[in-house]
């Protein structure tokens, strides 16, 4: 029986988390993408914490005018605003299973462009 999207995906998700695992010096940049929105967060796996994240729901964001992936660049270049306001410079890229192309790749080269090391 072929695998559902989701199950395929939560099965690539499974296999890079265990080679991807964030520090509080070096963080997991976590993207997840919705139908509609788009996700990205920090996160310190050894503390268990959110050290930063930004979402096409905030305020700036959401007020603006563009297409998914025009929202998802300014996502990519918000988080890397706050991952500089918390001396945070170098991180690891998890795609959460996703492939890396459209709304998920320009989440990654906006944090780039933004001063992030990944």
């Amino acid at each position: 029986m072929a695998l559902t999207k989701q199950q395929r995906r939560y099965r690539i998700k499974k296999r890079v988390r265990k080679i991807v695992s964030g520090t509080a010096e070096r963080p997991r940049l976590s993207v997840f993408r919705s139908n509609k929105q788009i996700y990205a967060q920090l996160i310190d796996d050894l503390a268990g914490k959110t050290l930063a994240h930004a979402s096409s729901l905030d305020k700036e964001i959401a007020t603006a005018e563009g297409t998914k992936s025009e929202k998802a660049t300014m996502v990519g270049k918000l988080i890397a605003e706050r991952a500089k306001a918390i001396n945070i410079e170098t991180v690891k890229f998890d795609r959460n299973g996703y492939l890396y192309h459209g709304r998920v790749k320009s989440v990654a080269e906006a944090a780039r462009e933004g001063g992030l090391k990944f």
